[in-house]
């Protein structure tokens, strides 16, 4: 089923609105980046999305078994293997030993990791911790995948090889994504739409679809970055008066 923000809005006490009447519609299957700068309330709106926080007004509609959520940290536990670190989320969905074994082994071929199971977090790269939590988000086997900003603090080169292996995984898998980052470029790569949050408060006023020709010419891809790059300073700028 789609995900559909209708007149969301946000506020925690009485403090100011984080969010203001946000309203999107993500079809199932479908790869939307969410951009804005830092503190317009992307984080808050995924966390709403996940059931962690409760909106102070409007209605959401998200599929009914929730979603899988990762976040920038990869946050596994150092004491457990990676190929543990996945059976966990499978435990925890109620899996039985031999049935946990075998989709952590299946989930870790998927991410490329299929020699790592047996290693545990320190011995492993930023971006293997990266490619094992995304494996334990895909083991909670939900629709929905919210991603909040997962390769910022990954080195560019290993961050473009994710953003390859993220886009294998979504259309082997038909996951409905949505993506939080404020890097611009990273939208355009991955994302089928890209929106555009507005500061604070936060609300979408923008939205533009990526082709595939962007994705393979990099003089669209370059047009399109330009001009949301220019549409997001506008309004950093607009909230910096």
């Amino acid at each position: 089923m789609p995900v559909v923000l209708e007149n969301l809005g946000k506020r925690f006490g009485d403090g100011a609105p984080v969010l203001d009447d946000v309203n999107a519609t993500i079809g199932q299957g479908e790869f939307v980046a969410l951009l804005g700068a830092s503190g317009c309330g992307k984080s808050t709106l995924l966390n709403i999305m996940a059931g962690l926080e409760a909106p102070t007004s409007g209605a959401l509609e998200v599929p009914s078994d929730g979603a899988a959520f990762m976040f920038q940290d990869a946050a596994l536990f150092p004491w457990l293997t990676a190929r543990e670190n996945i059976e966990l989320a499978l435990k925890l969905r109620g899996a039985g030993k031999a049935e946990r074994r075998a989709k952590a082994g299946e989930l870790l071929d998927l991410v490329h990791l299929g020699g790592a199971g047996d290693k545990r977090p320190h011995e492993l790269s930023g971006g293997m911790r990266q490619r094992v939590a995304l494996a334990r988000s895909l083991a909670q086997d939900r629709q929905l995948l919210l991603m909040d900003e997962p390769f910022a603090a990954l080195d560019a080169i290993t961050r473009d090889l994710l953003h390859d292996e993220l886009e294998r995984i979504w259309k082997e898998t038909g996951r409905t994504i949505v993506f939080v980052t404020h890097n611009v470029r990273e939208a355009v790569r991955l994302g089928q739409r890209v929106l555009l949050l507005s500061s604070r408060p936060g609300r979408v006023v923008r939205e533009w679809h990526v082709s595939e020709e962007h994705r393979t010419d990099a003089g669209l891809a370059g047009q399109l970055t330009g001009e949301i790059t220019a549409r997001l300073r506008e309004e950093i700028r607009r909230h910096a008066k």
